[in-house]
């Protein structure tokens, strides 16, 4: 199977809830009406408060018994791929930030947290071995407490989805500013808005269309894209430091104390991209091997990063931007592409991260209207989201701290303190005590990130808020 394609499909179908792409899985389901609490065996009479009764059918061509579905052909060096793309993305800008601004020691933290998340990520495929029906995050979260685990599991994720979103915006923004330094566009009816916000309209706008694309494999281009934008960003910052006549004499700090809190939550957002891994479990030929593939994709994730991190605190120490791109010298041919493969990231997220929303809506709301209609309103929520995406991004533009809040508040829940729960809950009576010791030591840890964390990152957020609307 193609590397991509296996690695789009995952990215796009594990959010929902009982859902899956019709051009790339072979499950037909045949939405009626009924209750959640009725649709988990397959085909029975309804017993929600309806007082009519009503039929829901699943036909499932994958046979239950087997240990992995038909279509599970990815090798152990797809997989690791499709983990490391993943996980390498938003957040690789501001690893150096947070090295300078946490010190040199923080970037233990950073490893350490890459082996908790590589241990969470062996969680959730023991997880999934032990329940063959668990398609996706959500389903563990079923799993291990019923209706109100998916619940609580889907908020998390939607919640992140958001977020991250918001992130991306504020990103394409910052670095159109870079990207068109020196351009001027003002409209006399909105002469308060600035050059970098008209742009950030403008390509805001041009990504719009591709949110009413239903079939996946139409917006495939999208994820390959992404990563290979995410990759340039590397090798750009280390041909400058390499070629691009920059002295790498800076002093780095050995600890901010204070400052920890705040970057523990950029860390993990750099570290978070669990709610994808239970797709590349099912995709695997053998997933027997799913723990070697977090081993070997963590690894290689955590090196880069701190790679990047002391590469980009030693070229610009105190004056590193939260994005590192947009601390490198004007004028190099490396920072040109660097600011457009920034700028052309977020672009090929938007649909992509919206799908899985979409999907849900449809299979959730929408599963008796015609397939015009599903567009139409499908188009119209997402557009919608997207704009009010916009105005937040816009209006809070200050990246470093909304990546911190997202990485506190949402991806510490959904890649250290999730997995261990659902773990502990599904084999409480098998667990021994040294791993039970363990994975509550990791949640312990993951709620201490997430509360100080988020405090952190909002005090931050509001502060600077104030301050830069103050002044102005």
């Amino acid at each position: 199977m193609n590397l991509w394609k296996i690695f789009f499909n995952s990215k796009s179908s594990d959010i929902s809830t009982n859902c899956e792409s019709t051009h790339e899985v072979n499950l037909a389901v045949k939405w009626v009406d009924g209750c959640e609490a009725c649709l988990e065996d397959g085909m029975r009479p309804c017993i929600g408060s309806n007082d009519h009764e009503v039929q829901f059918q699943v036909r499932n061509e994958i046979n239950e018994t087997d240990p992995h579905p038909s279509d599970a052909k990815s090798s152990f060096l797809h997989s690791v791929a499709n983990m490391i793309g993943m996980l390498i993305g938003l957040g690789q800008l501001s690893t150096s930030y947070g090295l300078e601004n946490a010190g040199w020691i923080s970037s233990f933290l950073l490893v350490a947290l890459g082996i908790a998340c590589a241990y969470s990520s062996h969680l959730l495929g023991k997880c999934l071995e032990n329940n063959r029906k668990a398609r996706n995050y959500s389903d563990i979260g079923h799993h291990a407490f019923g209706s109100h685990g998916r619940a609580i599991t889907a908020v998390f994720i939607y919640l992140e989805i958001f977020m991250a979103l918001v992130s991306y915006t504020i990103s394409l923004h910052d670095n159109l500013k870079m990207v068109f330094l020196g351009t001027n566009i003002r409209f006399s009816w909105a002469q308060h808005v600035s050059t970098s916000q008209v742009l950030t309209v403008f390509a805001v706008l041009v990504a719009l269309p591709s949110l009413w694309l239903r079939d996946l494999s139409s917006i495939s281009f999208l994820s390959i894209s992404g990563i290979i934008m995410s990759l340039m960003i590397f090798v750009t910052v280390a041909c400058t430091a390499v070629f691009g006549g920059v002295a790498t004499n800076h002093t780095i700090p050995a600890l901010r104390l204070k400052n920890i809190p705040h970057i523990s939550g950029l860390y993990m957002f750099s570290l978070a991209g669990h709610i994808v891994f239970p797709d590349i479990h099912r995709a695997m030929k053998d997933p027997s091997k799913f723990t070697k593939v977090s081993i070997v994709s963590f690894t290689f994730v955590t090196l880069l990063y701190a790679s990047l991190a002391f590469m980009g605190a030693k070229l610009f120490g105190p004056e590193v931007n939260p994005q590192i791109t947009l601390s490198m010298p004007r004028g190099l041919v490396f920072t040109k592409i660097a600011l457009w493969a920034t700028v052309l990231t977020p672009m090929t997220k938007y649909a992509l991260e919206f799908t899985p929303i979409a999907i849900e809506i449809e299979h959730r709301f929408l599963y008796s209207m015609t397939s015009r209609t599903k567009m139409i309103v499908r188009g119209t929520i997402g557009s919608t989201l997207l704009l009010i995406i916009l105005v937040l991004a816009l209006s809070v533009p200050y990246f470093q701290y909304v990546l911190g809040l997202t990485g506190s508040m949402v991806s510490t829940a959904i890649a250290l303190v999730f997995p261990s729960v659902f773990y502990i809950k599904i084999f409480w009576n098998k667990i021994t005590k040294p791993i039970l010791a363990l994975n509550v030591f990791l949640i312990a840890i993951g709620c201490l990130l997430a509360v100080f964390g988020s405090i952190s990152s909002m005090k931050l957020l509001v502060e600077c808020f104030f301050r830069v609307h103050s002044a102005s």
